[in-house]
């Protein structure tokens, strides 16, 4: 997987630039896919920079809880949506009204509560409105793991002028080989900043695999794979391109999920509220894990 990804960095340096919505020059390219399979590369968390491990688990636990409040990853030392919910972005979204760090219904909204109205972070009083998505797609796997229909959207057109930032990462889809019992997961994303976010979006998509597996009983993870649309590069972010491409890729480590998973037989309310429960320093374990040290290179907003 590594050694793919960086030939991608590496066509992308030899295209030309082009502008975009965030005013920053971009080389841009279209319909790409990387494939990783989880069972017999490692975890793939990238070892030519060091990625911010803490920082891909804690996201995607913010988006598995359904919360959108960034003060919520701030206060964990995780700032990568600052900048989406600055007060100055969220003005120039149009979103005067919303308050400094209100990330609007964005992925854990659509995945836990789509096609509910959006009240703020804190959520409606009263019963929980919307689809459960990510329920829905354990009660599927649980009962019809050959299904085709394991779907989980994020893109939903009448709520994304109220988002922060429209989701990148548009939806997914799970697979079980019920021959093997491994789950395998492919993510359809429409934008990917090469550099700082297709590297966190391996990462985290790979750590959903590993919590579903675990948390539903199959035997291991298959496959991770990703396509890509409007795949590019930041002008600011060449020469850290540059100094990665000159790295040679170092084996990846191993995840361990510590905690034990739920009881044979549990519903899908049952491990819903088991995943919402993990902790960082108590139950996930990276094994091995020796990167290059980390490549800094500024966020285009």
């Amino acid at each position: 997987m590594e050694s793919r990804y960086l030939d991608l960095v590496a066509r992308l340096l030899e295209d030309r630039s082009c502008t975009n919505r965030t005013g920053v020059p971009a080389i841009r390219s279209f319909g790409h896919m990387l494939t990783c399979s989880l069972c017999h590369e490692g975890f793939p968390l990238l070892t030519t920079k060091r990625i911010f491990w803490r920082g891909v688990f804690e996201e995607l636990m913010w988006f598995l809880r359904g919360q959108t409040d960034a003060s919520i990853l701030q206060a964990k030392g995780v700032h990568i949506w600052d900048g989406n919910t600055s007060r100055e972005f969220l003005d120039a979204r149009g979103l005067e009204s919303r308050a400094e760090g209100d990330a609007g219904p964005i992925y854990g909204f659509q995945w836990r509560r789509f096609g509910a109205a959006y009240r703020g972070p804190e959520g409606p009083e009263g019963p929980v409105e919307g689809t459960d998505q990510l329920k829905r797609a354990i009660e599927e796997l649980l009962a019809r793991p050959d299904s085709r229909r394991i779907v989980i959207s994020a893109w939903n057109p009448p709520d994304l002028d109220r988002m922060a930032l429209p989701p990148c990462h548009v939806g997914m889809q799970f697979f079980v080989d019920t021959v093997t019992g491994k789950l395998s997961l492919s993510v359809w994303c429409r934008s990917q900043d090469v550099f700082l976010g297709t590297p966190f979006n391996i990462a985290s998509y790979a750590l959903l695999c590993h919590i579903v597996a675990h948390s539903c009983g199959f035997s291991g993870v298959g496959d991770l794979i990703l396509f890509m649309g409007d795949v590019h590069l930041y002008s600011t972010h060449v020469d850290a391109a540059r100094e990665q491409l000159s790295r040679t890729p170092r084996p990846f480590p191993r995840l361990v999920i510590t905690k034990d998973p739920p009881p044979r037989g549990s519903t899908a309310t049952d491990i819903v509220a088991w995943i919402e429960s993990l902790e960082f320093e108590r139950d996930v374990e990276l094994i091995g894990y020796d990167p290059w040290p980390a490549i800094r290179a500024p966020m285009a907003v």
